[in-house]
């Protein structure tokens, strides 16, 4: 046994134990490691499904919008024919009740805030059918505005024709009438050889001509009725007879009365004389004139009429008569 004036070190070397509390910290700080790293995993997940849903929020939006504003100018191409006439909408009639039931469809789902995808799109092809429509309904309109037009103008040419045909048949129905005036003058007869013979009829029968009032006793008229163009048949020739005193003669007995003429308007007649005229040809037409009282001296004016017009005229002086005439 070796002795020193030194201390000697003794080295220990038996293993030492492992603190529990010091393991217990470790896995803490693995799993609070564990932790934060799934934390920030998730987190970025957590942003990456944000930043998806966000992006997917302004695409339907985006999309909302644009559909929003190609519904706006489908419905200003619609307001475009709202100038249409009442006959051009009977005709549309079909395709505007098909119109209106898509723009409601249209308008519920852009109305709609929560509004899906799938909604959007099918809004969208409602849009396109409506446009399609409309389109339609462009060419119906442009075809129908021809065809008004078209007939419009058939319409104005028309009217300008019966304007024309107005004013023809105006001008034939007065150059007809004017015609006709003419043929109704010319067809009237003409009174010629017109004789006024003042007759004595005696207590025994017999006649004499005498020119003196007192002894006349009737007038015997004739005359003679012609005209080339005048129809064949009867026809009624009026007489008027004027007295000395400028009044007319007639013999209620004999069935007289008035009647109208063209220029004089109506007139009394002396007597009115059935002539049965034949076209071309001249007829001697006789009439005896018997008055009321006697015969007053004076001029006696004759005036014969037919068809309203005055044919002819012819004046017979009765004279006073001496003391032994």
């Amino acid at each position: 046994m070796s002795t020193s004036n030194y201390p000697t070190s003794e080295v220990d070397n038996t293993p030492q134990k492992k603190s529990p509390k010091n393991l217990i910290i470790v896995l803490m700080a693995v799993g609070l490691v564990a932790s934060l790293c799934y934390l920030v995993i998730d987190g970025n997940k957590t942003s990456d499904v944000i930043e998806q849903n966000h992006t997917q929020i302004a695409k339907i939006s985006d999309d909302k919008s644009t559909i929003q504003k190609s519904f706006d100018e489908s419905l200003v191409r619609l307001d475009s024919m709202s100038g249409i006439s009442n006959g051009m909408r009977s005709k549309l009639k079909e395709e505007n009740a098909q119109i209106v039931q898509k723009k409601a469809e249209i308008r519920r789902i852009l109305n709609n805030r929560n509004a899906t995808a799938a909604e959007l799109a099918k809004a969208k092809e409602l849009i396109s059918q409506l446009n399609d429509k409309i389109g339609t309904m462009e060419q119906d309109v442009a075809r129908l505005t021809t065809d008004n037009q078209s007939l419009t103008q058939d319409k104005v040419q028309l009217t300008q024709d019966n304007t024309s045909l107005t004013s023809d048949l105006q001008t034939t129905t007065a150059a007809k009438q004017d015609l006709e005036k003419k043929v109704d003058i010319a067809s009237t007869l003409n009174a010629s050889n017109i004789a006024i013979v003042p007759v004595d009829v005696r207590s025994n029968g017999k006649e004499k001509i005498t020119s003196t009032a007192k002894r006349v006793n009737k007038l015997l008229i004739s005359f003679d009725v012609t005209n080339r163009i005048a129809q064949s048949g009867l026809t009624d020739v009026y007489v008027c007879i004027t007295g000395p005193d400028g009044k007319s003669m007639v013999v209620p007995a004999a069935g007289t009365g008035t009647f109208t003429t063209r220029e004089e308007g109506d007139k009394s007649y002396t007597a009115r004389v059935p002539v049965d005229f034949e076209m071309t040809q001249k007829k001697k037409v006789e009439f005896a004139f018997t008055p009321v009282g006697k015969f007053q001296e004076g001029s006696y004016t004759i005036q014969i009429y037919q068809n309203g017009y005055k044919i002819g005229e012819g004046t017979r002086e009765l004279k006073k008569g001496g003391l032994f005439s």
